[in-house]
């Protein structure tokens, strides 16, 4: 669907990580070819879906080729465009230096840079507005959580950190969408008439999406 302003969704419900996955595979099928890095990979399903490509998967725990804590700050251990494809999909949330990981993924990619951020605002508006419940991610748990987000932000502000990343590094961006849970047609029309363009987004919008290229 998309919006007078240039915003655009997609409708895609994702149960868990499996789910996810085969969308990741499906929907960007196209840049998933030759060689493909998998940045914050944890169980790395995509390693079984990508039939015929060279997949790497590094994080800090899970089931990857390497095992790597992505927040020290330190430079990805791949030489400049490594990979054709650099991946990191809900990760960078997770991430104190989350800018510094960003220009890794830029710099060890030769074509593609595919990532995805939360819509923290979707999932925190209802109990904040209700003054009770609780938001995945956050709070002031008893034991320090082993995930947990750094970061706060709405749909529009994902989508202009990317915007303003990509002008950063010169790089063109292919695809930008938010992917939104299957919900009744009538509902989602009568929320857009009633939020408008960016409050509709950033209300009940899910996730960004956005696929970058590096300049030929």
């Amino acid at each position: 669907m998309a919006f007078p302003d240039g915003l655009t969704s997609e409708l895609a419900t994702f149960h868990d990580r499996a789910a996810r996955s085969r969308f990741v595979a499906r929907r960007f099928a196209p840049y998933l070819t030759e060689s493909v890095l998998d940045v914050g990979c944890f169980e790395a399903p995509l390693r079984e879906v990508l039939r015929g490509v060279r997949y790497f998967g590094v994080d800090m725990a899970g089931a990857p080729d390497l095992r790597l804590d992505l927040d020290t700050g330190e430079r990805l251990p791949f030489d400049d465009g490594s990979w054709r494809t650099v991946i990191c999909i809900e990760v960078l949330e997770h991430l104190d230096h989350l800018h510094h990981v960003f220009d890794e993924l830029v710099r060890v990619s030769r074509e593609h840079i595919v990532v995805s951020l939360p819509n923290c605002w979707r999932d925190a508006r209802r109990p904040l507005g209700l003054g009770r419940g609780h938001f995945a991610h956050y709070g002031l748990p008893l034991e320090p959580p082993r995930d947990r987000h750094k970061w706060f932000f709405s749909y529009t502000q994902a989508r202009d950190f990317v915007h303003g990343k990509a002008g950063a590094h010169r790089l063109d961006v292919v695809e930008l969408f938010g992917t939104e849970m299957h919900r009744d047609a009538v509902r989602r029309g009568l929320r857009r008439l009633r939020y408008p363009g960016a409050r509709y987004f950033n209300r009940y919008v899910q996730t960004l999406w956005a696929v970058l290229k590096k300049p030929a």
